[in-house]
């Protein structure tokens, strides 16, 4: 579309010349109504020089409709943060009329904390680009959760920079995540509960018959005589196996639902767990606990016992650690800050191994912490050690003593 206007030269009656200015103004707004909504691919001034022709930079028809089409929101943006461009999409997200969108400053869809985090990626934008989550302030004053892709683009014909940004509504993919947490959150209260279930079989069931097993053991070599020395051996070691056996069912039946954290609560389940540990693989462990000023929420309890319990495993398995510490803070948050002096890892390269094999541990600790609103931290350098943080907000009345 193309739209011609003619500067006029003559000097026409007050009433023609206010009946003209009245229709050249009719045609200025149909004119930028048509540039915003992008009709015009060139506009056309006629003078005394002859034509002249002024094209709108990226207005190619085909390139519109491309835009136009697309179920995500384009924008131009000025290095102002002045929006050059919109789609009817980002419109449509922000639930205000295109005109109103074009011209106006991106920063009034975006919250202060977000206009700070984007301001960064802004300026230091790569060839590569970058992606931020955001929540869009829409007209109707509602919030929108979306994923800005951000791409620098080349100056236009003035020598201005300008930055291009795709906008994705991440509602939907927001609520299946919600979703996806929620089922995951339940099939872990399902988990948990049938590990109690197991755990009370095991102590009251197969503990008690093991112990039977070595009672009667026990009795079998006090009844052989010193001439039966064979057979006697064999009882004798009948029993250390017996006995060993029930050890280790009473420590899995332990480690599957610990009375302890039921009946004493956090600290002394913590306590325990860091002293049989300590006794079994020889590695130091000093803990250091603050005094909790009442019993913390079941799920937060459950949640800060689970995260030492799988951080000690790793401990264990991988760490090559001959210290670990542990300790317990209670403010606002309840933190617990696990560290080891082992071998470490680079944390990055474990998440990309992660789909490949194993690698679950450090997941489950991330998604219990999240389970119960709290925040999960690793850190951990190749031949330093490795540190692990777990900070869990309390409700008022668990920090109304402090």
């Amino acid at each position: 579309m193309k739209i011609t206007r003619h500067k006029s030269s003559s000097h026409p009656a007050p009433s023609r010349e206010l009946a003209e200015l009245r229709v050249r103004l009719a045609e200025a707004d149909e004119t930028l109504r048509a540039i915003r909504s992008g009709e015009v691919d060139a506009v056309v001034v006629a003078g005394k020089q002859g034509p002249q022709v002024f094209t709108l930079q990226g207005a190619e028809h085909a390139y519109r409709v491309l835009i136009e089409s697309m179920n995500e929101g384009a924008l131009t943006l000025m290095a102002d943060k002045t929006i050059l461009y919109a789609n009817q999409c980002f419109a449509r997200m922000v639930k205000c009329p295109l005109e109103q969108v074009t011209g106006s400053s991106f920063h009034r869809f975006l919250s202060a904390a977000d206009r700070a985090t984007l301001r960064p990626l802004l300026k230091r934008a790569g060839k590569s680009g970058s992606k931020i989550q955001v929540l869009l302030n829409a007209g109707d004053g509602s919030k929108m959760p979306a994923q800005i892709s951000i791409r620098p683009l080349a100056k236009d014909g003035f020598n201005r920079a300008t930055i291009g940004m795709v906008v994705t509504d991440m509602t939907e993919a927001r609520r299946n995540e919600e979703m996806l947490r929620a089922l995951t959150h339940r099939v872990v209260q399902v988990q948990e509960a049938e590990r109690g279930r197991v755990a009370i079989e095991l102590h009251d069931g197969i503990t008690q018959l093991l112990c039977a097993i070595l009672f009667r053991s026990q009795a079998l070599v006090t009844s052989l005589a010193a001439r039966d020395g064979p057979a006697k051996g064999e009882a004798m070691k009948l029993r250390e196996l017996a006995g060993k056996t029930a050890e280790e069912v009473e420590r899995i039946s332990h480690n599957l639902r610990p009375s302890v954290l039921d009946q004493l609560g956090l600290v002394a389940a913590l306590r325990a767990t860091t002293t049989e540990f300590a006794d079994r693989t020889g590695v130091a462990v000093k803990l250091a606990c603050a005094k909790l000023n009442a019993r913390l929420p079941a799920d937060t309890e459950l949640t800060l016992y689970r995260i030492l319990q799988e951080a000690l495993r790793n401990v264990e398995k991988h760490a090559r650690a001959r210290h670990v510490t542990v300790s317990l803070r209670q403010r606002a948050f309840v933190q617990l800050a696990i560290n080891d002096d082992g071998i470490g890892f680079d944390p990055d390269h474990h998440a990309a191994r992660r789909k490949g094999k194993g690698g679950l541990g450090l997941l489950s600790m991330r998604e219990r912490a999240t389970y119960v609103g709290g925040a999960f931290k690793i850190k951990s350098v190749r031949g330093a050690g490795t540190e692990i943080e777990v900070l869990i907000p309390l409700p008022p009345s668990a920090t109304a003593a402090n």
